[in-house]
């Protein structure tokens, strides 16, 4: 399976965030695909949760945010 090839600033972008954490891009990378990883874990329990208990209410996603701090998505209805 051929993966395509990210775009040279995506790989200037990479080295200059693992620069500023003082870290090898291996290690950034690495620690990007934990997070991707976890997100995407967490996303399916939350699906499962809204599967067995229908979707959250509205307030119960603004106490999540507000607990979760300063990022809001703004596509949640």
């Amino acid at each position: 399976m051929m993966v395509p090839a990210a775009p040279p600033e995506v790989g200037e972008a990479v080295r200059q965030a693992a620069a500023r954490q003082g870290t090898s891009v291996s290690t950034w990378l690495t620690e990007a695909a934990a997070d991707k990883l976890r997100n995407e874990l967490l996303g399916a329990a939350l699906d499962q949760w809204e599967a067995e208990d229908g979707p959250f209410t509205q307030a119960e996603l603004d106490e999540a945010a507000s607990r979760l701090g300063p990022a809001q998505r703004s596509d949640v209805a």
